[in-house]
């Protein structure tokens, strides 16, 4: 299976390239011991997922990402909602590049889908280690394609 890809009202953005996501989040499950089976990513306006976020979590907010798990065993699926406006509004109030938030929200979804939990701050202390591995793995296999 993959990693599929969709946008409802949002473009794209042109510098994330899907096969290299696909490979990069295949890689991450891989080292919790999973198979992507199906993924989606969904990029949404804020009100959209604000929608998601009302009616399926009960929540009255926005957020950057949802992630809904349907996963088997070891083979990983799930939706992953991703509002690129929350993204970049978080990005600026933390000082980080749009491209690397939005990374890290993207592979903060594959790893709710391979088990890691963000509830307490000791289960948070651990996402943030798994995402920052994670980004670091994606900027290495990146500057190797360049050679």
């Amino acid at each position: 299976m993959a990693v599929a890809f969709y946008t409802e009202a949002v473009r794209w953005p042109s510098f994330l390239k899907k096969r290299r996501l696909g490979d990069w989040m295949r890689d991450v499950a891989a080292g919790y011991g999973k198979q992507i089976g199906a993924v989606a990513c969904l990029f949404c306006t804020e009100e959209k997922i604000l929608e998601v976020n009302r009616r399926f979590l009960q929540h009255d907010y926005y957020t950057d990402v949802i992630t809904f798990d349907y996963s088997d065993g070891d083979r990983i699926a799930g939706d992953i909602y991703i509002s690129p406006d929350t993204v970049r509004s978080n990005a600026e109030q933390f000082g980080t590049a749009f491209s690397e938030e939005l990374l890290r929200v993207m592979i903060h979804g594959i790893l709710h889908l391979c088990g890691l939990k963000d509830t307490t701050a000791e289960e948070q202390s651990e996402m943030t280690l798994a995402e920052n591995g994670a980004l670091a793995l994606f900027f290495r296999e990146e500057k190797a394609g360049e050679r």
